[in-house]
């Protein structure tokens, strides 16, 4: 995936670009997008997503009578922001299936009478301060990626010097508004860092020009830290790479009304040993390393975890961005993004090796089958992987709801199956040796296979072996759900 710059777009500058190619190992181009007007145009970055749709920055333009209006304390054509999501139509075809608008979710406190006024900046991180930094190119987004963890953007903004975060689990309408997704804050900011001054904030400026939003994804050390490519980070010469622990609360992340959003410092920082005034990226390695690009000099490091300069690279020309692919993410294929489904208050994955469930974008200890017996309300997702476990594929969030009168008793710990693994029969007891139960039996794809009444066993004897869960209920209450399995 790559962005072009289209000859003839409206807009102008140094970052603009106006259409999106995906291109084969071959290098033939297989899907070629415009997204140019003379009311906007996409900039710098891209971020791939898991379904096979594409984020794309994309400047669009307001008039100085619409600044004005919006609280802007001065009467300039503006160009901000939006990221809209594009599902590929054909080789150069498109639809927008998703977008956000940073012009939706302004603040101002100069003008009681115009729009987006607040008497106070700073008890309002969720939205953007219209009149700090104001020029015609605002926010310069230059950074854009995607957790399908939690269902969120990052992007970065060179002008404010800030990382930001928003939902994406939200309709487009209420990506507009302010309640909604998820977070349910609609596409207000959830968290943003680096620089408290952008919203009227007291703390220390650590981003200084940022560029490269991303998430440590899960496989590497700090999975799930926030990053950033510091490009003024050190001094207005030395460019780092910052790592930070966001507050993360479910959804959403803490902040104490009126003050800035912690850390108050970077949790890890990587010096480069070198400057560049723009781009640049870092990627940190399963091993703990860090991969680093030095873009406009042209140069790629790699470090260790202590800062050790392993390998560096000088290339002709300058170098955006760079990063490490192994063989096995080259060469394999991967598995078809796995669907959730429901039956009987448990949740099915569809086949695959290896898994993994989350619930509100927090990873469940020990959730590692096929089937998930949720005991709690949620948003539920499946990671998986296929036999070469090379690439991990997650599902999108399943709202999950225990049926009414369905909850699970806390006499299911005292429940023992045995012998299990079995041949054949396996054997319930409780803390009465006579207990009884309603027994359904279902494969590991959720088809029922029993539907037992008044029973303390259950004979599989015939069925194939593999993995099965049986779930036992008394008087319409679920006591517990367990995987047996059936051996030859």
């Amino acid at each position: 995936m790559r962005t072009v710059a289209k000859s003839g777009n409206s807009f102008s500058g140094g970052p603009i670009c106006g259409q999106v190619q995906k291109v084969d190992y071959s290098g033939t181009v297989i899907w070629d997008f415009v997204y140019s007007t003379t009311q906007y145009c996409t900039h710098h970055d891209v971020a791939p997503m898991p379904n096979g749709n594409v984020l794309l920055i994309a400047y669009e333009r307001k008039t100085a009578s619409e600044t004005s209006a919006a609280g802007c304390t001065q009467s300039i054509e503006m160009w901000p922001d939006k990221i809209v999501e594009i599902e590929p139509v054909g080789t150069n075809g498109g639809n927008v299936v998703w977008e956000w608008h940073a012009w939706d979710h302004l603040v101002q406190n100069v003008d009681p009478l115009k729009a987006n006024y607040q008497t106070s900046i700073v008890n309002h991180p969720e939205l953007l301060n219209i009149n700090y930094n104001t020029q015609k190119d605002w926010l310069h987004m230059n950074g854009l990626s995607f957790n399908p963890i939690l269902n969120q953007i990052t992007w970065t903004s060179h002008n404010m010097s800030e990382i930001y975060v928003i939902d994406h689990s939200t309709t487009t309408a209420e990506a507009a508004s302010h309640s909604g997704g998820n977070s349910g804050k609609g596409g207000d900011i959830l968290y943003r860092w680096g620089h408290p001054a952008a919203y009227s904030a007291t703390g220390t400026q650590i981003l200084n020009v940022t560029h490269d939003a991303h998430w440590n994804p899960e496989g590497v050390p700090n999975a799930g830290y926030l990053c950033a490519y510091n490009n003024k980070g050190i001094s207005s010469n030395a460019s780092c790479a910052d790592q930070v622990q966001a507050p993360l609360s479910g959804y959403n992340y803490t902040i104490t009304t009126g003050s800035a959003y912690l850390p108050a410092s970077y949790s890890i920082r990587q010096a480069s040993g070198g400057y560049n005034s723009n781009m640049g990226n870092f990627q940190v390695l399963p091993n703990g390393n860090t991969l680093l690009c030095i873009a406009t000099a042209g140069v790629i490091k790699e470090f260790d975890a202590a800062g050790t300069l392993l390998w560096s690279k000088i290339a002709s020309g300058s170098v955006p961005k760079a990063f490490r692919y192994d063989s096995c993410y080259v060469f394999n294929t991967p598995p078809a993004l796995p669907l959730v489904s429901e039956l009987n208050d448990s949740l099915f994955s569809t086949p695959a090796t290896t898994y993994q469930w989350y619930m509100n974008g927090q990873l469940i200890a020990g959730a590692t089958d096929p089937v998930y017996v949720p005991t709690q309300d949620g948003i539920y997702i499946v990671r998986i992987t296929d036999t070469n476990g090379c690439v991990y594929r997650y599902s999108t969030d399943y709202h999950f709801t225990i049926a009414t009168g369905i909850n699970e008793l806390n006499n299911g710990a005292s429940i023992s199956i045995y012998p299990n693994p079995s041949n054949g029969v396996f054997q319930i007891t409780g803390a009465s040796q006579e207990m009884l139960y309603d027994i359904k039996v279902f494969d590991a794809l959720g088809k029922d296979l029993m539907d037992l009444k008044q029973r303390n066993s259950v004979n599989l004897t015939g069925y194939p072996h593999g993995i099965y869960f049986i779930r036992l209920t008394n008087n319409d209450q679920l006591i517990t759900t367990r995987k047996i399995s059936l051996t030859n």
